[in-house]
């Protein structure tokens, strides 16, 4: 071997995402099949006591690995240096957590380094506690492989015994030494323990192919060309210097030239081939969009880190393009109040949402006007059309200063804002005129009469402001629905999508009259709620039940109310009217106690989005949750549950609650709506109906949720779906069959609403064609 002086013990030759595909396969792979393993930890001192704490760190990692049962893997441990110790025996330790427990406790006690003599020690007493050779052995070697006796003879002879031998370095291995202790071929025997994952996986590629069932579909073992290196000393000539020599002459002494040499320590290089299994991770398809970094999540998941702007989608890739023909004014506060720097946020924050909706072909005409105590219209509606003219005006836009006449700026811009679009003129009388009010400071005259005035000329208005500005905005405005807040500046440029949609939705019916959904409120009436608070939370589910057409055609609605558990108010299929529900929805009990979403969320789940419960296939399914913040720690995963089945949760939460808490549970920033206090619920009505409008419209999977029950299985043909059934028969699988029938699946077209009576189904009636949902 070579001297090659580098500060890393083993590598493999592979880029970087290879090495975090390794180690994340690592983390994730199993063994479950019935399997001895043993443990022969070197405790010696050439080891020392720091490096046999990560031998027992790597033992407790990979026992991870290992499905610990007394039916399936084993586990038991020996402690060697001059005399081999049985730590504890395989039948000692029988669940994953006593046995990582114990491995903590393991001392180290020190001593030459004997491995033959534990290799002996295991020939003579087998594994204790084990299965005598029934299942296959396993035998983990953990050392620097600098044994003091003789390892060749003892190794062999384990080896004929047909123990699988894996010999694992630690600190400064001696690896022809390891070689010698594992098992052929050795490149998959003999591993690092410095990497606990990338040895994790290099066990379990090994077991694979023999043992264990622990590849996911797709994933493979591949071989790497690696590195593995360590310390030796060397001896080198540090050069020739004059020393006295004696003669064959008495009393004669000669001087001449003599070699000295010094003694270094450096690593040397063993190349070898490293076998790993990597997975096909969920970030190979380069899912997130407009520059948003993938993070993958095990094999299957992952979530996108959003530039600012595009936070609205799983993909950041929010369908924001401006598909509606509408005049655009953008009236920008440049007054003292807002200062330089929010000046600046706020041209920064046009310029990101110009660039996101403006497309080459996009109808809409945009213009900007900037006021203190004057105002100054730096590009008239309709002026630029293309998205490069509009940041070169953007960009002069020059900070005034001054005072804050938000009212005379409204006055002057219902005069004079729209009167000239010389390309678009024979358009003009036709296109809805939208002014989009960004302003950060409070007016210093009198906003509202004016802004109703301005409103009465048919321009629709729009407030962008910090959540300070809420009160102010709303008065301009004249609807809370068109009030748009930020929390903090950074927050701004997430209110991008939100804002494309109040521009597009002005002349959009509230609420979603001929929209089928199964919609269901989930209401916490837990004391962290209170009793006060909990009945705004019953008027704000009464209020927001007007807006649908309650029906068996159109929507129906299921209410849960919850404390440390789910209760049903009503099911779907309870109330086909507005009345019935608004009249149930009054009786909706207080509950006290603790809270936990999470039981809400699978009683939702397992209990009320059921085909047996009133829910339809083919038709959209949205869970509103409100809730004060409290007991969501629980409720990530379920969400996801349901999620993964189709249907979307939306959060309310008021008050003081942990914002990634909430955000975890509803999946997306806009999924999510966090209110300071219950009074302000009604201005985020609107907002809250026109979001589940929008999910209601959605491309729905006809298997998602799974319509089938009693574990019929939901098969998607073209147009329709069927449910395969064991034991049970009918379109759903709802009916037993009788001793000598036989089961039959029902291919059941796409439906829309299903009419239901408490018999179960009836008859489901033609609905519009519905793609799948991704």
């Amino acid at each position: 071997p070579t001297v090659f002086l580098v500060l890393g013990i083993q590598e493999i030759h592979a880029d970087q995402e290879m090495i975090d595909k390794i180690s994340a396969a690592g983390q994730l792979m199993q063994c479950s099949a019935s399997l001895d393993v043993l443990f022969v930890l070197d405790g010696s001192y050439s080891i020392g006591k720091g490096s046999f704490e990560r031998s027992k760190h790597f033992a407790g990692k990979l026992c991870d690995a290992f499905d610990i049962h007394p039916d399936r893997v084993r586990v038991g441990m020996i402690q060697f240096s001059s005399t081999p110790r049985l730590e504890f025996s395989l039948d000692s330790y029988l669940t994953k957590q006593d046995l990582k427990e114990r491995i903590k406790r393991v001392v180290f006690r020190g001593g030459s380094t004997e491995t033959g003599r534990a290799l002996k020690y295991i020939l003579c007493k087998g594994f204790p506690g084990g299965r005598n050779s029934s299942v296959p052995e396993v035998l983990i070697i953990i050392s620097d492989g600098k044994s003091q006796d003789s390892t060749a003879v003892p190794a062999m002879q384990v080896k004929e015994r047909h123990i699988v031998v894996f010999a694992v370095g630690i600190k400064f291995p001696r690896w022809e030494e390891l070689d010698v202790l594992a098992s052929e071929p050795t490149e998959q025997h003999v591993l690092f323990a410095g990497d606990a994952n990338d040895a994790a996986n290099g066990l379990c590629s090994t077991l694979t192919a023999s043992v264990c069932s622990t590849t996911a579909p797709g994933c493979k073992v591949e071989s790497h060309p690696c590195e593995r290196r360590t310390l030796e000393t060397v001896k080198e000539l540090a050069g020739n210097y004059m020393c006295w020599k004696g003669s064959k002459q008495p009393n004669a002494v000669g001087a001449s030239l003599c070699p000295f040499y010094r003694w270094k320590k450096v690593l040397i290089k063993h190349p070898s081939r490293c076998f790993r299994t990597v997975c096909p991770d969920p970030c190979d398809s380069q899912p997130c969009q407009n520059g948003g970094t993938c993070v993958p999540e095990g094999l299957h998941k992952y979530h996108c880190l959003c530039p600012v702007g595009h936070g609205g989608d799983v993909h950041c890739a929010p369908k924001l393009s401006l598909g509606c023909s509408v005049d655009l004014l953008f009236l920008i506060d440049s007054s003292a109040g807002v200062t330089l720097e929010g000046f600046l946020r706020y041209k920064a924050f046009l310029k990101r949402f110009l660039q996101a909706v403006m497309g080459q072909d996009s109808p809409v005409n945009v213009g900007v006007a900037q006021y203190s105590n004057n105002v100054r219209i730096a590009t008239e509606v309709g002026q630029h059309k293309d998205v490069f003219s509009l940041m070169k005006s953007i960009d002069a836009l020059n900070f005034g200063g001054g005072g804050t006449l938000t009212g005379r700026a409204l006055q002057y811009i219902a005069q004079h804002g729209f009167r000239s679009s010389p390309a678009f003129v024979e358009e003009q009388g036709n296109l809805p005129r939208v002014v989009v009010l960004l302003t950060g400071s409070k007016s210093q005259d009198s906003v509202a009469e004016v802004a109703k005035h301005v409103r009465d000329q048919d321009l629709f208005l729009i407030g962008v402001g910090s959540s300070f500005m809420r009160a102010e905005l709303t008065k301009v405005t004249g609807s809370p629905k068109q009030t748009i807040v930020y929390s903090d500046p950074q927050d701004l440029f997430n209110r991008i999508p939100q804002l494309q949609r109040r521009i597009c939705s002005l002349d959009s019916p509230e609420g979603c009259q001929a929209q089928a959904l199964d919609l269901v409120f989930a209401v916490d009436a837990s004391a962290g709620v209170g009793l006060e608070n909990f009945l705004r939370l019953r008027g704000f589910v009464r209020s927001s039940s007007l807006h649908f057409s309650i029906n068996r055609d159109v929507t129906q609605i299921a209410l849960v109310v919850y404390g440390s558990k789910g209760h049903t108010a009503f099911a779907l299929d309870t109330h086909a009217s507005g009345s019935a529900v608004l009249q149930a929805t009054s009786q909706l009990p207080f509950l006290g106690g603790s809270a936990s979403a999470g039981s809400a969320l699978l009683h939702i789940f397992s209990d009320v989005l059921t085909v047996q419960k009133g829910a339809r296939p083919g038709v959209n399914k949205v869970v509103v949750m409100l809730t004060n913040g409290g007991g969501m720690e629980d409720a990530a995963a379920p969400a996801q549950q349901l999620r993964h089945n189709g249907i979307l949760v939306f959060v309310v939460a008021v008050g003081d609650a942990q914002r990634d808490v909430l955000l975890r549970v509803a999946g997306s920033p806009d999924y999510l709506v966090h209110i300071s206090s219950y009074g302000d619920l009604q201005y985020h009505q609107d907002l809250i109906i026109e979001r589940i409008c929008e999910e209601a419209k959605s491309p729905v999977n006809l298997c998602k949720p799974n319509p089938c029950m009693n574990q019929g299985v939901c098969i998607l043909g073209p147009g329709s779906y069927r449910c395969e059934c064991h034991g049970w028969e009918g379109p759903h699988c709802e009916s037993r069959v009788l001793r000598g029938d036989s089961p039959r699946s029902q291919v059941i077209p796409p439906r829309s609403p299903a009419h239901w009576t408490s018999g179960g189904l009836q008859h489901f009636s033609k609905a519009p064609q519905y793609t799948r949902r991704h």
